[in-house]
């Protein structure tokens, strides 16, 4: 590859790719809402997130366009925020698909990022791509309309791939700092009931997954991007409190859950929704994860943090 766009690149995804493309290509290009700047191979170029602009001349010659743009879901489900967080989605993939659409060399692949939480709640089995039940609510109705979103762009000369990322398992951002602090604390305990499925993946497995797809001609379509392995909450937090060596975790109760995100102002949804999501397709397809088991990805993401 010579040249990759990051769309709404500046964001803990976005920071992982910047590191893992930014020695393997000529030139990284982040669209972002914050200011144009340039580090060396890499060039921040500023868009609204909406609208087709001067940014369109970027994508000219691209060998990779990955769309990661939307507001953080981690906040309450106020209807200013539902609006923002599909508004986001929606806006940036409709901008992309028209850009594209300009281009008299376009980007070889699209890939689109999207989320793992448009199954239903699942305690009793495993969610693939070919048999996984559709769920319902605001959450799901967002991953659909941002799915459709992404479908409905025309883009003869591009191949598309949507993922559906389960949560980002890494040393700087996402749950899982957040998980140490509790763990160390000693609330590292089950969360509410505890039965509902964690699907996780580390952060080296979604930028190899990414590169993955990109090199493989024949992939298209629609995969989940998870590990293998998901564990019911009660499982990962009890390999989790081994890892740091903690020997015990005070279990957090669903109606103090609901209190504390009200407090926080996020939703428990987050984390008492059961997401049994497994990346059949991936690995029919020939993927090998870096990470498939959670003991693995903590030892390796602890032992560099």
């Amino acid at each position: 590859m010579k040249k990759i766009i990051l769309a709404g690149g500046s964001g803990y995804i976005g920071r992982i790719l910047v590191d893992f493309y930014s020695e393997k290509v000529d030139e990284v290009i982040v669209l972002t809402r914050g200011a144009a700047l340039i580090n060396g191979n890499v060039r921040f170029v500023h868009w609204n997130g909406k609208d087709v602009g001067s940014w369109t001349k970027e994508m000219e010659n691209a060998d990779l366009l990955v769309n990661l743009t939307g507001k953080n879901v981690n906040c309450r489900y106020n209807q200013r925020n539902k609006d923002e967080i599909l508004n986001s989605r929606i806006n940036a993939t409709a901008a992309l698909g028209k850009a594209v659409s300009q281009l008299a060399t376009p980007p070889r692949v699209w890939i689109q990022s999207a989320s793992a939480t448009i199954y239903r709640h699942a305690e009793d089995r495993s969610m693939d791509e070919e048999t996984g039940e559709i769920g319902d609510g605001f959450s799901v109705e967002g991953c659909k309309a941002w799915e459709k979103s992404f479908w409905e762009q025309k883009t003869p000369h591009t191949r598309k791939v949507l993922l559906r990322i389960g949560i980002v398992l890494g040393k700087s951002d996402s749950a899982l700092p957040r998980l140490l602090s509790l763990t160390r604390l000693g609330l590292g305990g089950k969360q509410g009931s505890g039965r509902q499925y964690m699907s996780w993946i580390h952060e080296d497995d979604v930028a190899s997954v990414i590169n993955w797809v990109y090199i493989h001609e024949e992939i298209a379509g629609t995969f989940n991007c998870t590990s293998p392995q998901p564990l019911p909450n009660a499982d990962f937090m009890s390999t989790l409190r081994k890892a740091c060596k903690v020997p015990f975790g005070i279990p957090m109760p669903t109606l103090l859950l609901k209190a504390g995100a009200l407090i926080i102002g996020t939703e428990t949804e987050l984390i008492l929704k059961s997401r049994w999501v497994v990346p059949k397709k991936l690995m029919d397809a020939g993927y090998v994860f870096q990470f498939a088991d959670l003991r693995s990805a903590l030892k390796d993401i602890l032992r560099n943090k």
